[in-house]
């Protein structure tokens, strides 16, 4: 019997994290195809609709009906306004293990949206679902990720080398990869005593999208 995640919501001072919805699709496009998340993310570039909505329909999904991990559509609490996403992938049921990623909305950077989801994703994963360890891997160069990462307690692991493809723009305007390390974060339960409180927003290297 495969285990999966409950389909719930997670609510925090500011932020809904909660299941995606038909009515995201267009805001969700928008962010997806801002430059941060193409550079520093795999998906698709452009990110089309048809995209967004085999996403939200179909994968995101089949990502907790399948027992790989969970999928939250972040929401601000007051205006509804789609805020980015957290996911978790690369579940080990008998380890007690998961790795989180995440994704902010241009227009809400620097509001400490990706630590304070990051955190009650983590908290939730913990305390409700009595997992043992969550993983986060950022990109050598994204520093605003790893702000996230020391903001909600991560250890850092080490490096795995030439272990991610980036994407950066050329003078010319178009896309090219871009091999870069990755940094391997930790969190255990214990690390979640003393978070701060300074705001953080950032990028992880999301993989495996189509």
């Amino acid at each position: 019997m495969t285990s999966t995640f409950p389909n719930i919501s997670i609510s925090t001072e500011r932020l809904v994290l909660r299941p995606f919805e038909d009515l995201d699709t267009e805001s969700f496009t928008e962010m997806m195809n801002d430059e941060l998340v193409t550079a520093w993310t795999s998906v698709p570039q452009p990110y089309t609709e048809a995209d967004a909505r085999a996403w939200i329909t179909e994968l995101a999904p089949a990502e907790r009906t399948e027992g790989h991990g969970i999928v939250f559509a972040v929401s601000e609490f007051l205006t509804q306004r789609l805020v980015g996403i957290v996911r978790l992938q690369h579940t080990d049921w008998r380890v007690r293990s998961s790795e989180i990623s995440y994704v902010v909305a241009p227009w809400a950077r620097g509001e400490g949206y990706a630590s304070e989801a990051a955190l009650a994703t983590a908290q939730w994963l913990f305390q409700d679902q009595k997992f043992e360890r969550l993983e986060l891997r950022t990109a050598a160069d994204n520093t605003a990720s790893q702000q996230v990462a020391q903001k909600i307690g991560c250890i850092s692991e080490g490096v795995l080398r030439g272990a991610w493809i980036a994407r950066a723009r050329t003078d010319s305007g178009e896309w090219i990869d871009v091999r870069t390390d990755l940094i391997i974060w930790s969190l255990l339960p214990e690390d979640l005593e003393g978070v701060g409180d300074q705001p953080a927003d950032g990028f992880t290297s999301f993989g495996d999208w189509n």
